[in-house]
């Protein structure tokens, strides 16, 4: 991965300490995003034209962020209504708030 990967970090910053691990939701300025209900749009993309930058909600992801030398984007966070945006279609994903039973992961 040559180029930079911007990435929405969703894990507090003890655990990230503690662990090197970063759990979060990679970010994209893929105009095919436009029509994806998973990805919300975060603003313009200064290094990328001012394409619209989309977080993937449906992709979530954790990665060694010492191993891979990852550095804070520029922008260090989105605003909180943003934000908020992005944790209610993760939340509609996951719905860990809902007291929706286990899925059985033995079964397709």
């Amino acid at each position: 991965m040559r180029d930079l990967h911007p990435f929405l970090v969703l894990s507090p910053r003890n655990f990230n300490a503690k662990t090197s691990l970063v759990i979060g939701l990679p970010m994209t300025t893929a105009e095919y995003n436009a029509d994806n209900p998973f990805a919300v749009a975060v603003g313009k993309a200064k290094a990328k034209s001012g394409k619209i930058s989309y977080v993937l909600c449906h992709q979530p992801k954790s990665f060694d962020w010492r191993v891979r030398q990852a550095t804070p984007h520029p922008l260090r966070k989105l605003d909180e209504a943003r934000f908020a945006e992005v944790c209610a279609v993760l939340e509609q994903i996951l719905q860990l708030g809902t007291g929706a039973s286990q899925p059985n992961s033995t079964t397709p």
